[in-house]
């Protein structure tokens, strides 16, 4: 099996997807792409939560109006996600699109798609071919019909000898989505775009999310990653990145851990942990902080954690890697654990 490490580097702008370098983290805008202003807020808080990129919809040639504007605004690189229409994805070209999100079954002929293929070799722009189960039609066995439409589609980049490529093969069942990603990965070099499609929304969408482009990454394949929830895109960026950090891949920043507290518990725990996330959502550096309720689940438990508050009666302790450092009021905790991390980074 060709894992993430293996696969061929695909530039998107500034961006390598593939190899070595880190999984990507990506959304994408639900505004509508005529609107300028809407769209470009909704880009930067995305960029602001932690997207690599994201994808804008193209759906008529309307959308292309302010395209060029938005791109050249734009903090990160971005996707124009195109169907049906070739000359959208020529425009979305020439207005300087970072990728093309293509699914070359509704394009039409393959004389279009080489067209698209050629313009996008001559600006060196990616192209991620995606494949849905939903979206092929009837078929006794989707996950045959899906690896047999993507030899097809991969066969015909190639013979244009395209290779900035991209692949995504979704599907809303878990157990598909991972069945497809993995035959794909013992046959093929591109990297990988994984996700759930039409996962859902709140809480039941982030566990199936989590659970099904977790067990992908796990057995360590996929470049980048969306999750797909219905509702406000800035989630997706943070689900995607607790997903990461959960994982233990290119970590950075901090990793809150917690006790689920019980009747030992004397500190509100909770409010800690948020005040604690909130007062660290800019530090850069790979740190895991631990939150715990009381003595039995204090530094001895959380000993791995390279810094930790442990509760008491009115009071808790400070520890580092184990061993306590102080004991300070409980309405002084979070700002003296706050001051003995800038004092040891």
């Amino acid at each position: 099996m060709i894992t993430r490490e293996n696969t061929l580097p695909v530039m998107i702008g500034p961006l390598t997807m593939g190899h070595s370098h880190d999984v990507l983290i990506q959304s994408m805008t639900n505004t509508k792409t005529t609107d300028y202003n809407a769209t470009i807020y909704q880009i930067n808080e995305l960029a602001k939560a932690g997207a690599h990129l994201v994808r804008l919809a193209i759906p008529d040639k309307k959308s292309l109006e302010y395209l060029s504007e938005i791109v050249k605004q734009s903090t990160v690189p971005l996707v124009a996600d195109i169907h049906f229409d070739h000359k959208l994805a020529l425009g979305a070209i020439d207005a300087g699109i970072a990728k093309i999100r293509l699914n070359p079954g509704n394009i039409g002929s393959q004389d279009k798609v080489k067209e698209v293929l050629l313009a996008a070799k001559k600006k060196n722009i990616a192209i991620r071919i995606g494949v849905n189960t939903g979206s092929i039609g009837e078929s006794q066995n989707k996950v045959d019909k899906a690896m047999q439409l993507m030899d097809e589609y991969l066969s015909f980049f190639e013979s244009c000898q395209f290779q900035n490529t991209v692949v995504s093969l979704k599907s809303s069942d878990i157990n598909t989505t991972i069945t497809m990603n993995e035959r794909f990965a013992m046959k093929y070099k591109y990297p990988l775009h994984l996700g759930i499609t039409e996962a859902g929304f709140g809480q039941q969408a982030i566990v199936k999310s989590a659970i099904g482009i977790g067990a992908i990454l796990l057995k360590g394949l996929g470049n980048t990653i969306r999750v797909s929830l219905t509702g406000d895109p800035v989630q997706e960026i943070h689900a995607a990145s607790s997903i990461l950090k959960a994982l233990g891949i290119n970590a950075s920043g901090v990793n809150i851990i917690s006790c689920p507290t019980c009747a030992r518990t004397d500190i509100n725990v909770e409010k800690l942990a948020r005040e604690i996330e909130l007062k660290t959502k800019d530090i850069k550096e790979k740190i895991t902080i631990a939150v715990m309720g009381c003595v039995v689940n204090g530094p001895g438990e959380a000993m791995e954690a390279d810094f930790g508050i442990s509760g008491g009666k009115e009071c808790g302790v400070i520890f580092a890697k184990g061993k306590i450092i102080k004991k300070v009021p409980e309405d002084q905790l979070v700002e003296s654990l706050l001051d003995i991390i800038k004092e040891k980074k």
